[in-house]
């Protein structure tokens, strides 16, 4: 789960000039291009950099899992909505609104809520991480031999987080409340997938064998390093996948493919549920509006890719990569400009969005 954690300081400088050719305010003044000539226009300006590593890794940030799935797939114009979009939105709003009223979001967790990713190579030693759970031999199976490094950070939250990934063998590991302690690593739930460029972003018996729906670190099975603005990825200057965001209020005992559960918290109709995949209405022209070069890039990539609902939290929030064990934080003195996140996102089109029709379940 995500909440809010207010920072103890003020944040930083401010951010130099992104890939988008600009500091705050808007891409490019007067621009009349259809708003999907020219989304694809700043979404690729970092691709015609001059050539080298940074320069290749900003043209292909990297994401995981497949092209075609929820997370991955660009959405299509006439992509059919929900008939009360425009209410479920409304409902959205509302509580968008009492957090800016309040000042408390919404938020963007990082270094608290956020998610360790650890990338290991090949020769990564690995070791048993134990399952402090009701026995589920297929899991402890599946952590018996894990590459983790043993200088991993977990998120410093009661969440505990950590993902590994180990491009070498296409394998990834999540876990919640991970902690290293006298006899080796430990944690309360999470999962493994095998395969993870093919894998959809959600655990089920495709991810690992003996893997059960259940699995993984969300409440709502979807993976937890789904959905979430890596470093790389904001170095780049391109988010090139959906959002991952979390939201006080979910809809309870219902939940929308691809998701496989839920620990939704209300029975307001209007509520979203997890798994609820919405998008910025793909006639908005974002070069019109003034938006910081962070808030911009993920506007393009809700308005792309999407946003799908993957947990209840505290607070309206997003999910990026926690920087912790990587020796710096590029965001209180970086990607931040010197602002709370809550005041770079009072500039996201938030009436803007819609949600896409959805494919509703119950829970067992």
């Amino acid at each position: 789960m995500a909440r809010y954690v207010k920072p103890c300081s003020a944040l930083g400088a401010l951010l130099c000039c992104t890939a988008l050719g600009a500091c705050g305010g808007s891409a490019g003044s007067g621009a009349q291009a259809h708003p999907r000539a020219v989304n694809e226009v700043l979404a690729s300006r970092a691709a015609r950099a001059p050539a080298g590593p940074s320069a290749r890794a900003a043209r292909a940030p990297w994401r995981p899992f497949a092209a075609g799935s929820i997370w991955n797939a660009a959405l299509s114009e006439d992509a059919p909505l929900e008939p009360n979009s425009a209410e479920l939105v409304a409902a959205l709003d509302q509580q968008v609104a009492r957090e800016q009223a309040a000042r408390s979001g919404p938020w963007i967790n990082t270094s608290s809520y956020g998610v360790p990713i650890v990338r290991v190579g090949a020769d990564q030693p690995t070791v048993a991480v134990a399952l402090d759970h009701a026995p589920d031999a297929a899991l402890s199976e599946a952590w018996s031999a894990v590459p983790l490094p043993a200088s991993a950070q977990p998120s410093s939250d009661s969440d505990g987080y950590m993902v590994v990934w180990q491009p070498s063998t296409r394998r990834m590991w999540e876990f919640w409340q991970l902690k290293r302690k006298e006899d080796g690593w430990h944690a309360s739930w999470g999962g493994a997938i095998q395969h993870v460029p093919r894998n959809p972003g959600v655990f089920g018996p495709e991810a690992w064998p003996g893997a059960k729906p259940w699995w993984g670190a969300t409440a709502s099975s979807l993976a937890l390093a789904a959905g979430v603005m890596t470093i790389e990825q904001l170095h780049a200057g391109v988010i090139n996948h959906a959002l991952a965001i979390a939201l006080p209020q979910v809809r309870a005992g219902v939940f929308a493919s691809p998701a496989r559960r839920t620990d939704g918290n209300t029975n307001d109709p209007l509520a979203l549920p997890e798994g609820a995949h919405l998008r910025l209405d793909p006639h908005l022209n974002l070069a019109s509006l003034s938006m910081p070069p962070l808030v911009r890039e993920m506007a393009l990539a809700a308005q792309r890719y999407g946003i799908v609902v993957r947990d209840v939290s505290g607070n309206v929030a997003f999910v990026a990569q926690d920087p912790k064990g990587t020796g710096s934080d590029p965001y209180t003195n970086g990607f931040y400009e010197g602002k709370y996140p809550s005041q770079l996102l009072a500039s996201f089109p938030w009436s803007h969005l819609q949600v896409l029709k959805m494919e509703l379940h119950s829970n067992p």
